[in-house]
């Protein structure tokens, strides 16, 4: 059993608290069982309490044995002092007062009806399960997991937030060079994400905006920075961009990365880091101001819209610089702009809104509801389990749900572990 547990079963008061008597047989009733405390000190803050009558304000402290106030050296630490309830499962040992009085003592154990204990150790049985409450889950109301779903979303937001904003603060709030690393981090997908994200940081994204009004040279300098025109290649187009990065290398002490940093092997030709940095050329060209844009949108159609480029003559035709290919336009998918959408452009909004202090929750919501369910390994398996992610909005949730919360179980502070643990 963990402490945390019984912190859970006071905050809820999951016990029966009629007849509630002390160790001593002090009779204890609850009339605010307190502030729940997350930094340190005693357990919970603020409580008042009833005991033989007599009403006392101060603080509780839980433990699984009445020891472990020795164990913890609480008797040396005066942020202890105003307890004036010791909460435990098991009593063990007394515990003193500085006017050498026990301290009055509840062991919850007797209190506890045998059903909460049932629900609890299904949810922290030793058995190999994926997640804690997979027998459970589906039991679960609606309301309340969709209720959940919500706020886990939002807290999937909030932990992407704090990296965009790390970027924010080194490049001074620009907005526009930030989206510009954030995208350039998912055109790399998983597997090249780390290499494209690498490739954004190598040069000051001053120097984008000074090339971007000529497609040659911004070419040159995402090729050129990626590793790609270090190579002997004959051909025209190939040479006219290795000079343009030459000259471009030279004006702004460029030092490029390794080509062999991007990887090909098993991936399907359209993913080929070639393509996707001739994508990020074709987006940087047409739009000059692309966040700006991005701010002034909100409908799915219109960020297809948005992203509908097409790479330039030469990749038509091509797939890497060596080798000529089938002409087709290579244009960016719908599905691959639903995840910039999901990973780039709704995080970046959400930053952009919450530093102005006006984040427009129903626009965001609505906007990931109607992006497509995403595919992957654990939202497959919430589908075995009769918890279906409809759409990339739930989908994320289901992400954050299995990642921060089922496979850390901390099922007691999960909306669905509370539930299961109160019916």
């Amino acid at each position: 059993m963990k402490e945390e547990f019984l912190h859970f079963l006071w905050k809820y008061k999951l016990f029966s608290t009629t007849d509630l008597k002390s160790t001593k047989e002090e009779s204890i009733e609850i009339v605010n069982s307190g502030i729940y405390n997350t930094n340190t000190g005693p357990d919970f803050l603020n409580a008042q309490l009833k005991i033989d009558g007599q009403l006392w304000i101060g603080n509780i402290e839980i433990h699984l044995k009445s020891s472990d106030w020795y164990a913890h050296h609480h008797e040396e630490d005066t942020n202890y002092d105003a307890i004036i309830l010791h909460v435990v499962w098991s009593y063990d040992a007394d515990v003193f007062m500085k006017n050498n009085l026990p301290l009055p003592t509840l062991e919850l154990e007797k209190f506890v009806q045998k059903e909460v204990l049932v629900n609890y150790q299904k949810l922290f049985s030793k058995e190999q399960r994926w997640i804690p409450c997979e027998k459970q889950i589906v039991e679960v109301d609606s309301f309340l997991l969709n209720n959940w779903l919500e706020r886990l979303y939002f807290e999937r937001l909030e932990n992407k937030a704090v990296f965009i904003k790390e970027l924010l603060v080194k490049s001074n709030n620009d907005y526009e060079a930030v989206l510009f690393k954030l995208l350039a981090k998912n055109f790399g997908l998983k597997v090249n994400g780390e290499a494209f994200f690498d490739m954004s940081n190598s040069f000051d994204f001053s120097v984008l905006r000074k090339v971007r009004f000529q497609e040659e040279q911004l070419s040159a300098l995402l090729f050129g920075q990626s590793g790609f025109l270090e190579d002997e290649v004959e051909d025209g187009y190939y040479t006219q961009l290795q000079n343009e990065y030459k000259y471009l290398q030279h004006k702004h002490q460029l030092q490029p990365l390794t080509k062999n940093r991007f990887q090909f092997f098993r991936m399907r030709p359209n993913n080929f880091p070639t393509i996707r940095i001739a994508q990020l050329v074709a987006l940087y060209f047409r739009h000059q101001h692309l966040f700006s844009q991005i701010v002034e949108v909100s409908r799915l159609q219109d960020f297809y819209m948005l992203f509908s480029v097409e790479v330039n003559d030469f990749w038509k035709t091509h797939y890497t610089f060596e080798t000529t290919s089938k002409k087709s336009p290579k244009r960016l998918t719908k599905s691959f702009v639903d995840l910039l959408v999901i990973n780039t452009i709704i995080p970046l909004k959400f930053v952009y809104e919450q530093e102005r202090g006006a984040v427009n929750e129903e626009q965001l919501l609505q906007l990931m509801q109607q992006l497509k369910s995403e595919k992957n390994s654990i939202v497959s398996k919430f589908s075995e389990l009769k918890i279906k992610g409809k759409n990339a909005f739930e989908t994320q949730a289901l992400l954050e749900l299995k990642n921060n919360y089922c496979t850390k179980q901390k099922c007691l502070q999960c909306a669905i572990g509370n539930s299961l643990l109160r019916k």
